[in-house]
């Protein structure tokens, strides 16, 4: 991209990927922008499982009741998760780094899409978290926001259409503006 503004009319979340794998050097860049993340007090609690194993991705595209099938689609998940003992703004962190993954992601070529685990729940109330967690034999001090699908896209979605900005939702000096 030629420049931020345009990555980001070009960043549209893709469900649809190529089975085509993502190089081992993405794979490098995606850890570099993850752990490049801004984090409160730069205290970072936030840790990134990469799984590109099929079976893994088809058990975690099952980790909620609905908008995690894309994952078995996906050449790679990255999964952010936080050590929640560390810092009480490990939300904000994590969603941070999730972004950033997904800036860098379509910087590199590739398609991603977030997929939200934190405060979801599979088809039989159990939480999405749980279910992440038991498949990837994370810490149960540790919480998992997203998980972001990342792959070759199987088709382009159209840039974001500045004529649909929402510019009633900026306000100058105060809310309303006056």
């Amino acid at each position: 991209m030629d420049n931020f503004l345009e990555l980001l009319k070009h960043r549209r979340s893709c469900r649809l990927f190529t089975e085509q794998p993502v190089e081992e050097d993405k794979v490098c860049d995606l850890m570099k922008a993850a752990l490049m993340s801004p984090s409160g007090h730069r205290i970072n609690p936030w840790e990134f499982i990469m799984v590109d194993d099929k079976e893994m991705l088809r058990q975690l595209s099952m980790c909620k009741a609905q908008g995690a099938a894309l994952l078995e689609g996906a050449a790679l998940a990255v999964v952010v998760v936080a050590d929640t003992t560390k810092t009480d703004v490990w939300v904000e962190d994590c969603s941070i780094a999730t972004m950033l993954i997904q800036l860098a992601a379509e910087e590199l070529g590739l398609g991603s899409c977030w997929v939200q685990v934190r405060k979801r729940f599979d088809a039989d109330g159990v939480s999405a978290d749980e279910n992440v967690k038991r498949l990837l034999s994370i810490p149960e001090n540790y919480a998992v926001l997203s998980i972001v699908a990342v792959g070759y896209k199987a088709r382009e979605s159209k840039p974001f259409d500045e004529e649909r900005m929402q510019w009633e939702k900026v306000h100058i000096g105060r809310f309303g503006g006056k």
